[in-house]
């Protein structure tokens, strides 16, 4: 039987891990508060996340990451990207030298910019062969109330990938796909979130449908830009973890992202979004290394530098939609 360790309780990396355990995986949830772990094994449900929804029986967490690590095939990340580099230092004594790293984290390291996987093998000392990310259109609430959902698996080893897959295949309601562009998948799941925030606070502005169909057509024109100058698959782009991922994210309530953006476009200050909101939004940080790793390629993206500046900078969100739509950048005369 196929051991799988989940690191977070959050709602993705729960659903992940009940994925998991109902594919027939041995499966072990890992939390660093012992109150939730304590929780989710006497109720076999998460009461902070996914409040209603039966786990698996055979889904056990544990506060222990040597006891999650132990013997397992498939380490999965599932911790908000800014906090992996030190987490994963800690853990990485306990990881078994064959296992495989999978990322579930949509977001560009800060001071860095580096991708989560490039994180990953750079801290744990792995290569790129055992490093395998998961992305793609993945509301987390809807696929753990079982609603049929697919997914992207990556990794540039074939066989680790269609390996994961396996694992993670739950007919009839959880399909994933393999894809060998790592680089791709990643830039998708993570330039979604910004973009994410941009259509919220349209939204939040009152602007209609026309305004948000835009910024996710414009918005998927920068992720593919990034994307060309970092050497991805521009075929990635217009599937699952590319267009996707990106409506998904853009147009459901359910989005951290989208809802973060929402408040801020009403009128709600940072700090008040911030406290308002109980999970990682994590296009709020991501922005920022987006827009830097942008101009490292010279890579034009102006959804993104207002994201930075409304959320980091003080602009208003009326000044912000007026610099969007007064804005001529060269790819606009193509329609994108």
């Amino acid at each position: 039987m196929t051991k799988t360790a989940v690191f977070g309780t959050g709602s993705w990396g729960t659903t992940f891990a009940m994925i998991l355990a109902e594919a027939g995986n041995e499966t072990v949830l890992w939390g660093r508060r012992p109150e939730l772990v304590s929780a989710i094994n006497s109720t076999g449900e998460n009461p902070d996340y996914l409040p209603g929804i039966a786990l698996p029986g055979s889904l056990r967490a544990t506060d222990s990451a040597a006891e999650a690590l132990d013997g397992a095939d498939f380490v999965v990340l599932a911790v908000p990207s800014q906090t992996l580099r030190g987490n994963l230092d800690t853990w990485r004594e306990h990881i078994p030298g064959d296992a495989v790293l999978v990322s579930l984290m949509k977001g560009i390291e800060l001071g860095t910019t580096k991708r989560m996987s490039e994180v990953i093998r750079e801290v744990a000392g792995v290569p790129e062969e055992r490093v395998a990310v998961v992305s793609g259109p993945n509301l987390a609430k809807e696929i753990a109330q079982r609603q049929p959902a697919a997914t992207v698996v990556a990794c540039t080893d074939e066989a680790v990938a269609k390996r994961l897959q396996d694992a993670c295949h739950l007919p009839p309601w959880f399909r994933p796909y393999t894809n060998l562009d790592v680089v791709g998948v990643e830039l998708g799941g993570a330039v979604k979130n910004v973009i994410a925030l941009a259509v919220g606070v349209a939204v939040g502005m009152g602007m209609g449908d026309n305004v948000a169909a835009m910024m996710i057509t414009r918005g998927l024109a920068e992720i593919s830009r990034l994307g060309a100058a970092l050497g991805a698959d521009p075929h990635t782009f217009s599937g699952l973890a590319g267009m996707g991922d990106l409506v998904a994210t853009c147009t459901s309530p359910l989005s951290r992202n989208r809802t973060f953006g929402e408040n801020l476009g009403r009128g709600m200050t940072l700090e008040e979004v911030i406290a308002a909101t109980r999970q990682t939004a994590e296009g709020v940080k991501s922005c920022e290394s987006v827009l830097e790793l942008a101009r490292k390629h010279d890579v034009e993206m102006p959804i993104t530098e207002v994201v930075v500046g409304v959320v980091h900078d003080g602009m208003s969100p009326g000044e912000a939609g007026m610099l969007l739509m007064s804005r001529s950048p060269k790819p606009e005369r193509y329609g994108v």
